[in-house]
């Protein structure tokens, strides 16, 4: 029996805390066999959130010391804003002491950080606040574009249905894969989704632009399926190259063809997402020439290939 404790605290995501509940769950009954133990622990009745909004009050059946003979616990996400229960930080540094698999789910990676879990190591947390982590915590080597990353004896997991694809993967190490596949099935997940968090991710326009480099960005954003140069853009600038790039990159922090090419592969984002356009006209729309070039730079920033990536997200 391999018991996996899920600490709970105040504020914690509904979501996040019945993950491993069903997914080892699941495990346990394509294992024909009582394979884990799934406890919920906390001290108190407490608050299970959605967002900023409290669901409903939890009452665990087991106190947090329930998790200290535990074999995995996980921590799933809360408010990151919100300091970790003090007790909660003590039962995930006696976990980890005693050599027990540490995980998190989505900003459960922020209490592994502040209990010293992190340092030093390579982490994942929701996209959208993985900037606060790597600013909050730099001795973590923060990963944004995966959806969950194992450093053996802890794991953490991207932001909110990532914690399925770490659960599985964690019955995956224990039981193996088909026993992963069987959860998987049961529960309508695919055993291993393809790409990675990268794909999920939110691109905004700069904030800011000053106006010098406005009428620029434009220009580049308008004329995305011509084989633009750095020399091209400086022109239409009128600027010199290394005047130019020394804009970019005090104003972007990225040189003028990095934001050249992320603005070519958001475009072919969204044209896989909206339109039936074939792969290779997308290519040549968005100036990338042929199918190959285009498929190296997609799977490089968006961690999947075109067709992967239309199948997963094109409206109907």
């Amino acid at each position: 029996m391999h018991v996996v404790a899920v600490l709970a605290f105040d504020g914690v995501v509904a979501f996040d805390l019945a993950i491993p509940a069903q997914v080892f769950a699941a495990a346990r009954q394509a294992d024909l066999s009582p394979a884990y133990e799934v406890r919920v622990c906390a001290d108190r009745p407490l608050n299970a959130t959605a967002w900023d909004q409290d669901l409903f009050q939890l009452s665990p059946r087991y106190g947090l010391g329930g998790a200290l003979s535990a074999d995995t616990v996980i921590v799933p996400g809360g408010d990151p804003e919100r300091p970790p229960d003090p007790e909660v930080l003590r039962v995930v540094r006696t976990a980890a002491a005693r050599g027990c698999r540490v995980a998190s789910i989505c900003t459960g990676a922020f209490v592994l950080a502040a209990a010293g879990l992190l340092d030093g190591r390579r982490a994942t947390t929701h996209w959208y606040l993985a900037d606060h982590l790597a600013r909050d915590f730099p001795g973590i080597e923060v990963d944004p574009s995966v959806l969950f990353v194992d450093e053996g004896d802890v794991l953490t997991s991207a932001g909110v249905a990532a914690g399925l694809d770490l659960c599985l993967h964690m019955v995956r190490r224990d039981l193996g894969a088909a026993t992963a596949a069987d959860a998987a099935r049961a529960i309508v997940m695919p055993p291993q989704r393809a790409g990675g968090q990268a794909q999920f991710i939110e691109h905004r326009d700069p904030e800011g632009d000053s106006d010098d480099l406005a009428p620029a960005l434009q220009w580049m954003h308008d004329n995305l399926d011509k084989p633009l140069t750095l020399a091209d853009i400086a022109a239409q600038a009128a600027m010199s190259t290394r005047s130019l790039s020394r804009r970019f990159r005090a104003r972007l922090g990225m040189t003028p063809l990095q934001w050249l090419l992320d603005q070519r592969v958001r475009r072919a984002r969204e044209l896989l997402e909206t339109t039936g356009l074939p792969v290779e006209r997308i290519a040549r729309m968005t100036g990338f020439g042929s199918v190959e070039a285009l498929r190296h730079h997609f799977a490089r920033q968006v961690g999947t290939n075109p067709r992967a990536y239309r199948a997963a997200f094109r409206s109907p």
